[in-house]
C-alpha cells in the first residue's frame, strides 16, 4: 500500500519561511477594537438621546391630549381645544424634529472624526510597516551580496 505523505512538516517549513509580524496583527486588532468601541459609544449615546427626546415628546403630547379630553361647558370650547392641540402639536413636532436633526448631525460629525482619525493612524502604521519591510529587504540583499562574493 502506498503511504500517505505527511504534510505537517512541509507546512511548518513553508510557514516558517514566511516572516509574520504578530505584533502588527495584534496592534491592528487592538486598533480595530478601539475604533469599534468608540463607534459603539457614539451610536449608544445617540440612541439614548433619541429615546429621551421621544419620551419627552410623548409626555408632552399626552399632557396636551389630557387637556383636549376634558369636558367643556360650551360646544365652541371643544373646537378651540382641538385647534389649540393641533397648533401646539405642530409646533412641538417642529421643535422635536429639529432636536432629532441635531442628534443626527452630532453623530455624523463624531463618526467622520473617528473615521478620519482611524484613517490617519492606519496610514501612519502602513508607512512604518513599509519602511520596516524595506529596511529588512535591504539588509537581506546586502547579506546575499556579501555571501556571493
Amino acid at each position: 500500500m502506498a503511504k500517505t505523505q505527511d504534510f505537517t512538516a512541509m507546512f511548518k517549513d513553508v510557514m516558517g519561511a514566511f516572516p509574520v509580524d504578530t505584533k502588527a496583527m495584534e496592534d491592528a486588532y487592538k486598533a480595530q477594537a478601539a475604533l469599534a468601541e468608540k463607534m459603539s459609544a457614539v451610536a449608544i449615546a445617540a440612541a439614548k438621546q433619541s429615546t429621551d427626546l421621544s419620551a419627552k415628546w410623548t409626555q408632552d403630547t399626552l399632557a396636551k391630549v389630557t387637556e383636549v379630553s376634558k369636558a367643556k361647558a360650551e360646544p365652541a370650547d371643544y373646537a378651540k381645544s382641538v385647534t389649540d392641540f393641533a397648533s401646539a402639536s405642530a409646533e412641538s413636532a417642529a421643535e422635536h424634529m429639529a432636536a432629532f436633526a441635531e442628534i443626527a448631525k452630532k453623530v455624523q460629525t463624531e463618526t467622520l472624526e473617528l473615521m478620519m482619525s482611524a484613517g490617519k493612524t492606519m496610514t501612519e502604521d502602513m508607512t512604518a510597516a513599509a519602511k520596516k519591510a524595506g529596511e529588512e529587504m535591504t539588509a537581506v540583499a546586502k547579506k546575499a551580496t556579501a555571501a556571493a562574493k
